[in-house]
């Protein structure tokens, strides 16, 4: 039999072949970070609702398609076991070589080494792509957490924490795309007011996407410290002293989704990739992080009719989970039902 490739980005075959499932994942090359750790230490969100919500058991078909590093997936893996499959996407190669080795060290432990699993990197909207080379038609549940995890914050190659020091780069996967410094420079001051406002609902964008453009700083935004800087002198000190969030935070989460296309990927896979990947009575669980996430996929559920909407209102995390895990206080889960089109 001809070698799998699992991706348009794979460079080595599924080691998973459909016709004889071993439990060995696949996994492409891996550009580890400089700053990465050796372990990954995020927390997933809503780990017990999100279970729940699933409403797992053995032989089920599960694509968890923004894996991380694993965290719900090595507690879903267990409950699908003997015969399920796990399938785990992420643009992020750091991410999945951090999936790989726990859901490694989770099975040694839990003693499920046989249940297979697969990891892909790409977009989760690349997932009949990933389907047709597993030889599964479609799947019974489809997992998605939007968030950005505690591990990409900490990688200070990358700038997606406001203090890091190495470049303002911002992408998921570095190898495709450019990064955010160079965008930057190619932006107009109004696609700049427009990403800003659309993307981070930013009540200053006017006045940042004119700092951003203007002389100087336009030729020296190459680290995270330098938007910081510059978004701190666009807005008023009012603002930066009162806010209970950092000022930047709006303007890195737009940037972010530009240069990503996030809101893209999430349109496509709510749209077109669910409907066609989704068998009947399967379940689709998202969790969002912020509001424009969470009103298209709200929209979604609500008027799309292949769906039964089983969240009208959105599970939200417990008060403990808020105070132990902080970024889980703006995590909000919706779920819902495929039905017969």
């Amino acid at each position: 039999m001809a070698a799998l490739l699992c991706s348009r980005r794979c460079t080595a075959p599924i080691s998973n072949c459909p016709a004889s499932p071993v439990d060995r994942p696949f996994m492409p090359p891996v550009r580890r970070s400089k700053s990465a750790a050796s372990t990954a230490v995020h927390q997933p969100v809503m780990l017990r609702e999100v279970l729940r919500a699933l409403e797992l058991r053995d032989g089920l078909r599960v694509v968890d398609g923004t894996v991380g590093a694993a965290g719900h997936s090595v507690q879903i893996r267990p409950l699908i076991a003997p015969n399920g499959i796990l399938i785990g996407t992420d643009r992020d190669p750091m991410m999945l070589e951090y999936a790989r080795i726990n859901l490694e060290k989770a099975a040694a432990e839990k003693e499920i080494a046989g249940t297979p699993y697969h990891l892909c990197q790409g977009s989760y909207a690349l997932l009949p792509e990933y389907l047709k080379k597993l030889g599964l038609p479609q799947v019974d549940r489809v997992l998605l957490d939007l968030g950005l995890s505690s591990d990409q914050l900490a990688d200070g190659d990358r700038g997606f924490s406001f203090h890091a020091e190495g470049p303002l780069d911002l992408r998921f996967d570095t190898t495709s795309g450019k990064p955010a410094s160079e965008w930057l420079q190619e932006w107009s001051e109004e696609e700049l007011v427009e990403i800003l406002e659309n993307w981070g609902e930013e009540k200053f964008s006017r006045q940042i996407a004119a700092a951003l453009v203007a002389g100087k700083p336009r030729r020296s935004i190459n680290t995270a410290s330098d938007l910081v800087n510059v978004v701190m002198q666009a807005i008023p000190v009012k603002v930066t002293r009162d806010s209970r969030k950092h000022p930047a935070t709006r303007v890195f989460q737009a940037l972010r989704i530009a240069v990503n296309e996030e809101l893209r990927q999430l349109e496509v896979m709510l749209d077109e990739i669910l409907p066609q990947c989704l068998a009947t009575d399967g379940l689709a669980v998202i969790i969002t992080f912020h509001s424009l996430e969470d009103r298209m996929v709200k929209n979604a559920f609500k008027k799309n009719a292949i769906w039964t909407n089983l969240t009208p209102k959105p599970i939200e995390p417990t008060r403990v989970e808020q105070k132990v895990n902080p970024r889980s206080r703006s995590a909000k889960v919706r779920v819902a039902r495929r039905i017969p089109s």
